[in-house]
């Protein structure tokens, strides 16, 4: 991979600041991609999205210490800023905005976002204080880069309602964007987790995206609700995963419980399943 020049990064508040101003000046759209590093093809597509929808493009790298559990990976979470802005380069990203920890939680940090609700089943349950970090960093983003547009992708899809939920109940000036779920050859969705893998556990994850799509199928045909997770779960214990979070089916919209028998709304069909010490999550539409 080849650029031009290096990607300009901003490491400050002020910084990112002083660089959309000036665009803005300019009469320019800007869009910015969050992201937490360890980036791969899905990245990469928001990115460019995010290029369709604006003139400008921020990406943030930033591996949130607020949305881990203290039992979680924070500390081996893959990080590798240069190969990371290279990648945002050759994608059409315009700034890379890379603040420490001290920056964007300086000295007597004291405030939380919650939305509670859409944040409060299936990861809500699995990883108790997850979403009020997401909510919180999102929002200091947001609100420290002022963009017009905002790509996040569907493949985190309880996140992206929660995002949703937020810049609707705070006002916030922006427009959020959710982008297709990137899959690799066999369907299973792209992960910067995936790289934990064992090739024994990496042929087994490439079930989870077929029993997943069953569901939703089954549903879709008319099946009721109820024995439709069941034989998902039964599923993803057959295939081989160690530890099923959830599989369930749950309103588009705010993810609330849907009746026993079909469906008769817009649905969402999502799952989290362990795979040794891999997390992988992933969902479908109905």
């Amino acid at each position: 991979m080849t650029m031009s020049s290096p990607l300009p990064a901003a490491r400050t508040v002020e910084s990112l600041r002083v660089a959309v101003a000036a665009w803005k000046s300019a009469g320019q759209r800007v869009a910015m991609v969050p992201t937490m590093g360890a980036l791969h093809e899905g990245h990469l597509s928001l990115v460019r999205l995010a290029r369709q929808n604006a003139d400008r493009v921020v990406a943030s790298v930033f591996v949130n210490p607020t949305q881990f559990a203290p039992n979680e990976d924070f500390d081996a979470y893959p990080r590798d800023e240069a190969r990371d802005a290279a990648l945002l380069g050759s994608a059409g990203c315009d700034l890379l905005y890379a603040p420490a920890v001290a920056e964007m939680y300086a000295t007597g940090f004291a405030t939380t976002v919650t939305v509670t609700g859409v944040s409060e089943p299936l990861d809500g349950q699995a990883r108790p204080h997850h979403f009020a970090g997401v909510a919180t960093v999102v929002t200091k983003l947001l609100n420290q880069c002022a963009p017009d547009v905002a790509i996040f992708g569907e493949k985190d899809y309880q996140q992206l309602q929660v995002i949703r939920r937020l810049v609707a109940d705070l006002d916030l000036p922006v427009r959020i964007i959710g982008a297709p779920t990137a899959r690799a050859a066999d369907g299973l969705a792209l992960s910067s987790r995936n790289a934990y893998l064992s090739d024994a556990e990496r042929v087994v994850a490439g079930k989870l995206n077929v029993i997943l799509d069953n569901a939703a199928t089954a549903l879709s045909a008319g099946d009721a609700v109820g024995p439709v997770e069941a034989h998902g779960v039964a599923a993803l214990k057959a295939a081989g995963f160690d530890k099923i979070d959830y599989l369930e089916a749950r309103a588009a919209d705010d993810l609330s419980r849907l009746g026993p028998g079909p469906i008769d709304r817009p649905a969402r069909v999502l799952v989290a399943a362990w795979l040794g010490k891999t997390r992988l999550i992933d969902n479908m539409a109905v």
